[in-house]
């Protein structure tokens, strides 16, 4: 976002960094070139005209801010809410346990899924009780349905896991951020992944909405870029609960690879394709399908089989999943953990950087402290960063889910794409 604080609510303003912007776009689509997708190193970006940069007040902060959740308790994608309130559970507690000058409630609501209105109740009771932010939905789905009455209330929204190109372009008041990349690079992934591994035909089910029908064209494109065709795509609708009709439309064309691009209709999508006679290695998982099936097929239903999901190994990680645990002990999946985590890291450094908690206000800091002023000092925890804001020092926060730098539109310039194959127990394991 640009980081002229009066210009906060609008798009166009979000523009004055163009350097950030011109070489974010340069990084994501080189990195998604490979499947083979490496770490990303700290962010680095061309320094903005000292003008174009919000001067940041010394001092100390006494500031209040409450901070709302629509993550999925219930739904299709109720497996990923767990890591990702516990990521949110966790900055909360830290940026409190800090003592720098800013205490954060955080208040958590249930996304639901399209099938229902429940993120809508939810979004209601929080703009009711005067939140700055709301991190979620993990839905792209779900997001667009309540996107307008956040931002227009003046809210940010921020996802965590939102990968729908749609949020680029958005027209949101300059409000709608996301730590999760844009599926143009999960799909430029996903479709080299399959061609490297020999396919040379393709079939698609998917879910029919602005997540599953974005993917599934990136996917196209990069397959069929790479010489391969793409010879059935059948879609279906959240809600439906027999899949035999797209089952057997995309197996009549005898592709060498499905791919299976849902939320957790792959549940029931998998073991009738396999059941149908379909090998079982040769599908393709995406991040709103890859989970932990050990409970739920039988062994070495889909072994050999891979997927795609954003973030960094969490091999890298230190001792962060040990932190998460410390918060929520149940957790075996740690999907979107990470960004959910440097979401609240990244709201709350912003409100600090603004002396401010007004959504407008954070909003108009979210892309310099992430590294927007391109002379910023990295820091690694919202201490770190809350120390040096306070001295009046700009910063860029690079995070657990990468080095976050946004572009204009809110979007991570750079982020990687894990690939990850499931074992004989139907875990799955990152093998890039």
């Amino acid at each position: 976002m640009s980081v002229f604080a009066k210009a906060s609510a609008s798009r166009s303003a979000r523009a004055v960094v163009t350097g950030v912007a011109i070489f974010g776009v340069s990084a994501l689509l080189l990195t998604g070139c490979s499947t083979a997708a490496e770490e990303p190193e700290a962010s680095e970006a061309p320094a903005a005209e000292s003008s174009d940069v919000t001067a940041i007040e010394a001092g100390e902060r006494d500031l209040a801010m409450k901070i709302g959740t629509i993550l999925p308790q219930s739904g299709a994608l109720a497996f990923l809410g767990p890591p990702e309130e516990a990521g949110v559970n966790l900055a909360v507690q830290e940026v409190n346990e800090a003592g720098l000058g800013i205490d954060i409630e955080a208040i958590l609501r249930d996304s639901g899924d399209t099938q229902t209105d429940t993120a809508t109740v939810s979004v209601t009771d929080l703009l009711s009780q005067d939140v700055s932010a709301i991190v979620g939905a993990a839905s792209s789905g779900v997001s667009l349905t309540v996107i307008d009455a956040i931002t227009g209330a003046g809210v940010v929204q921020f996802s965590p896991a939102n990968t729908s190109a749609q949020f680029t372009d958005y027209e949101d008041n300059g409000l709608f951020w996301r730590t999760a990349p844009s599926d143009v690079l999960q799909g430029e992934v996903l479709g080299n992944l399959i061609a490297e591994d020999g396919n040379s035909t393709l079939g698609l089910i998917v879910l029919n909405d602005a997540y599953g029908t974005g993917l599934a064209e990136y996917t196209t494109t990069a397959f069929e870029a790479a010489g391969g065709e793409v010879v059935a795509t059948s879609l279906f609708n959240e809600g439906d609960s027999n899949f035999a009709a797209q089952i057997s439309e995309v197996t009549a064309a005898n592709p060498d690879a499905i791919a299976v691009i849902s939320f957790d209709q792959a549940k029931i999508i998998t073991p009738a394709l396999v059941g149908s006679g379909y090998p079982g290695d040769s599908l393709y998982f995406v991040d709103g399908n890859l989970a932990d099936y050990s409970a739920d097929f039988a062994a070495g239903l889909i072994e050999g089989s891979k997927g795609t999901l954003p973030g960094l190994d969490t091999a890298t990680l230190g001792d962060f999943t040990d932190r998460l645990l410390e918060v929520d002990p149940a957790l075996t999946d740690f999907s979107y953990a990470a960004e959910s985590y440097d979401a609240v890291i990244l709201i709350a450094l912003a409100a600090y950087a603004a002396n401010d908690i007004s959504g407008e206000a954070i909003a108009s800091h979210l892309q310099q402290v992430s590294g927007g002023s391109g002379d910023g000092e990295t820091v690694t925890t919202f201490a770190e960063g809350a120390a040096l804001l306070a001295e009046g020092e700009q910063i860029d926060y690079d995070g657990y889910s990468g080095p976050i730098t946004f572009d204009e539109n809110g979007d991570p310039t750079d982020a990687t794409i894990g690939i990850f194959e499931f074992n004989a127990d139907n875990t799955y394991s990152r093998i890039n």
